[in-house]
């Protein structure tokens, strides 16, 4: 797709510092101009915003398209997954590669950015998990960092037996994060107790979804999120736990936050808008379609809680883990709840979701919408301004944001390939009505006129605004560590029997 032009008339610019009516001009992909009263030329595309905000492209910061996972694929391969992405107003999504354990992470980077340049719709870049160490994974990591235009790596802390590394593994990762300029990320639950959980729900008889939230309770998110946090402050590096499912760990982020460490956490669509009482319905496919590692809540209090953290800036940036599974894959597990397929849609309903749930009930202002939904993510991932402003020289990937049509959610109607959608029924005021990606209009009307392979790969520098600070604050930390002079001691050593 060639990068586009378009002018847009009459609407409400909207960033996360401020908003204002205004035209805005996209020439070639990127921002032109942003003033009033803007002539239209010959030959230029114009489309009126009247009564409409003008969003800068969502940015979805947790995707797993087409990701071979528990024996199967999710369904949402990067064609599809990124025609849902811009149907609902995101622009740019960043996709994770997880080598298996022994896996070159280069091999598994080269087949992940394939799989995406032959078929995104949209702007993308990758994250790379760290699922083994050595001393090849640090080297490769800085290849990944240096010439590949990654800047961020995850460890999980559980999927014991998988994709799990130790605390001690963790440690290691995180310096060499440090290292590099790289934020480390946290799929933070005691994968020990979960694997122990997992055993004991077995035994009693509990075969069903239930058993999945039974297995892994919010103590075991808590926990694990404050041991992360902990390592990484002792390491003194930035850490982004991904995927904040419950009010505990939300808890301890905030704590820490409180305390100075520099953490940054994830709420996502699923959590900010359904819970997880849904596992213990009658339907086992109803129940297995909620099944998501960490488990989605069933205290119906975590969804509003967790938006206020966010409208507090307590938590930071809106994703979705989308990773999608139709019946037939969920039931692999249909006898034993450890083999169901972990994963749930949420990349097209992220923004509706957000603003739903956050903007129409008062807990969300128009820029702090903005903020959750864009802004946060591009700071955090070092592509700001480029992504998630509205500006002159910044890209042109800008939602027409209706804030007063409506739309029910349903799997009839989505653009996912999955055959079921986690927040059917639900209704929402506040959608995208228009999704434009570097200049071209690729959703409007409720018909997408996407190019299967447009989207291009964006590269995130290292040492990001999350660095600030963080080498002043090594010199004053080892500033406190000091030795005590002393008089050696030379009295009596008892002998230890060899």
């Amino acid at each position: 797709m060639t990068k586009g032009t378009i002018l847009i008339k009459n609407g409400t610019v909207v960033n996360d510092d401020r908003y204002f009516k205004s035209d805005v001009l996209v020439e070639n992909g990127i921002i032109k101009e942003i003033s009033k009263n803007i002539e239209p030329r010959d030959g230029i595309k114009v489309v009126d915003a009247t009564d409409k905000l003008l969003v800068p492209g969502g940015i979805d910061t947790h995707t797993h398209f087409q990701l071979p996972f528990m024996g199967t694929v999710s369904v949402d391969d990067f064609d599809i997954g990124t025609q849902a992405a811009v149907a609902g107003g995101t622009t740019f999504i960043i996709d994770f590669v997880i080598p298996t354990r022994g896996q070159s992470l280069l091999e598994a980077y080269d087949q992940w950015k394939k799989w995406a340049d032959e078929k995104v719709n949209c702007d993308y870049s990758l994250h790379v998990a760290i699922t083994w160490w050595s001393e090849q994974v640090s080297k490769e990591m800085e290849i990944l960092v240096k010439e590949r235009g990654v800047n961020s790596f995850k460890c999980f802390m559980a999927y014991k037996n998988s994709f799990m590394v130790t605390d001690e593994e963790m440690y290691h990762i995180f310096k060499r994060c440090k290292e590099l300029g790289a934020i480390a990320q946290v799929h933070a639950e005691n994968g020990d107790m979960v694997f122990e959980g997992q055993k004991k729900m077995l035994e009693m008889g509990i075969t069903g979804p239930e058993g999945h939230e039974l297995s892994r309770p919010e103590a075991l998110e808590a926990e694990a999120t404050n041991r992360a946090i902990v390592i990484a402050d002792r390491v003194c590096t930035p850490v982004y736990i991904v995927h904040v499912q419950s009010i505990g760990a939300a808890d301890v982020i905030c704590k820490h936050r409180k305390e100075g460490v520099r953490v940054y956490g994830e709420p996502i669509a699923a959590g900010l808008g359904v819970d997880g009482s849904h596992m213990w319905n009658h339907d086992w496919r109803h129940a297995a379609a909620f099944v998501m590692g960490p488990p989605i809540r069933p205290d119906p209090r975590t969804k509003e809680v967790l938006m206020d953290y966010l409208a507090r800036g307590d938590l930071d940036c809106v994703g979705t883990d989308n990773c999608t599974f139709c019946a037939e894959q969920k039931a692999l597990g249909k006898d034993d709840f450890t083999k169901i397929p972990n994963g749930v849609n949420g990349v097209e309903d992220r923004m509706s979701i957000v603003w739903e749930n956050g903007v129409n009930k008062g807990k969300l202002t128009w820029c702090q919408f903005v903020r959750a939904t864009s802004s946060e993510a591009a700071r955090i991932f070092n592509v700001y301004p480029r992504k998630g402003r509205i500006d002159v020289g910044c890209d042109g990937d800008i939602v027409i944001w209706d804030p007063n049509q409506s739309k029910t959610i349903s799997k009839d109607t989505h653009h996912h390939a999955v055959d079921f959608n986690i927040f059917e029924g639900m209704k929402v005021t506040g959608i995208a009505t228009t999704t434009i990606v570097a200049g071209n209009i690729v959703w409007s009307d409720n018909k997408l006129s996407c190019v299967k392979g447009s989207g291009q790969f964006v590269p995130r520098p290292p040492f990001g605004p999350v660095f600030d600070g963080i080498e002043q604050r090594d010199k004053v930390r080892n500033e406190l560590l000091r030795k005590v002079d002393r008089k050696p001691y030379d009295g009596p050593v008892i002998q230890l029997n060899k």
